[in-house]
């Protein structure tokens, strides 16, 4: 695996695929700079090579279209803010202007090129545009995981002009090894925690992490399918009837192959979906008629306080309770601190998907894991097993 710390970037143009699809708020300011500063120790170490730096990015949707809504533009000077140099902006990613800026770029300085998907070609993985990319830099630089599972031009096709010079950024290389780390080398036991609501999004992962996990948590919306299937009341609970049948086949599954799988004993259970709402500890099996499970019970987190503080490889993808409210949140809170305690006592952990990521944050527990994914499909197409074509484009 190739990365940065093979190639000395002296007087070398880097053309460096980045992930800066960040939120803004009204005024167009960046609302959340997390995928810039993950990206700055790539860029940081091209230039203290005494190499330039081409940056390029997609941000949002604007499907083909030149938006100003959308102009990369917005985030040029909080970039230069993160990274510590002056960020220069050229108003499109290929063609004249953007050649031209390239030719004019001085070793030590860094050039942001215009939103990729302003051009259809980029998410068709046109490969004439690649090659209009590849014209833009010396050296082939993937450091955006947030889109390795994407076949377009920047991420992979690009690949293709730079047979003996690509290579992974820092921060891609960092991903590869973290998941590759609890789906390979982990040391065991290993345990998954998968939350979020519904099985059906998280079969595929599951299917896959049964042969690399010694310990299986099963949280959030997903426990009342399984608790449903195996003959227990769920009340008003959020529930797959026509995934009952995948459930119990799962849990066979794990009997099969010797993984523990632990479910909610006992829940908080609300009348109403709200924050507001009169709530109740029952047993998970047992959720009356018009009330509805939104978070873990105390008995459960005391399970999977014992579960995680014994495990030394551990995986966290979706909460196990509606953290977005208050009242329910705090078997959320009490699994981030299980994880930081465990994290403490040498094991690894890594958290990745959209919401996990998002209550990981919300909470404060970024610096107290060991790693937190900064792709959610990307992540989640790795736990299922799929070669992402970003990766193996790279490799080739």
């Amino acid at each position: 695996m190739k990365t940065i710390n093979d190639f000395n970037f002296e007087n070398k143009k880097a053309l460096i695929r980045v992930d800066f699809n960040v939120p803004l708020d009204e005024e167009f300011n960046v609302a959340d700079a997390t995928r810039i500063e993950a990206a700055k120790p790539t860029i940081i170490k091209v230039l203290e090579d005494g190499g330039s730096a081409v940056l390029m990015s997609h941000l949002g949707r604007p499907k083909g279209q030149k938006n100003p809504d959308l102009s990369l533009q917005h985030i040029c000077n909080k970039v230069s803010d993160v990274i510590g140099v002056t960020v220069k902006f050229v108003p499109d990613c290929v063609g004249e202007v953007a050649e031209k800026a390239v030719a004019e770029l001085q070793p030590g300085e860094i050039l942001l090129l215009e939103n990729l998907r302003f051009h259809a070609e980029e998410e068709k993985g046109d490969e004439a545009f690649a090659e209009q990319l590849s014209k833009l830099g010396d050296i082939y630089v993937n450091d955006a995981f947030g889109t390795a599972h994407r076949a377009h031009a920047s991420t992979t096709i690009i690949a293709r002009f730079f047979p003996d010079a690509r290579c992974f950024g820092l921060l891609l290389a960092k991903e590869i090894e973290a998941i590759d780390k609890v789906m390979q080398t982990g040391e065991k036991p290993v345990l998954a925690i998968l939350g979020g609501a519904k099985v059906s999004s998280k079969i595929t992962i599951i299917e896959n992490i049964l042969d690399k996990v010694d310990h299986l948590i099963i949280g959030g919306g997903m426990t009342y399918t399984f608790i449903k299937a195996q003959g227990g009341q769920v009340g008003d609970s959020i529930c797959e009837d026509d995934k009952m049948d995948l459930a119990m086949e799962i849990l066979k599954q794990a009997k099969e192959k010797n993984v523990e799988v632990h479910i909610p004993v006992d829940v908080l259970a609300a009348d109403d979906f709200a924050n507001n709402a009169n709530t109740q500890i029952v047993d998970v099996n047992k959720i009356p008629d018009g009330w509805q499970g939104l978070d873990a019970g105390p008995k459960t987190l005391e399970i999977f306080k014992e579960v995680i503080l014994k495990s030394k490889t551990i995986l966290w993808n979706g909460p196990i309770g509606v953290f977005e409210m208050e009242s329910f949140a705090k078997g959320t809170i009490a699994l981030g601190n299980y994880i930081d305690e465990a994290t403490k006592g040498g094991a690894f952990s890594l958290v990745g998907g959209g919401d996990s990521v998002a209550a990981v944050k919300q909470f404060g527990f970024e610096d107290k894991v060991s790693y937190v994914s900064t792709g959610g499909g990307a992540m989640l197409e790795s736990l299922e097993g799929k070669t992402l074509p970003g990766i193996a484009a790279i490799i080739g």
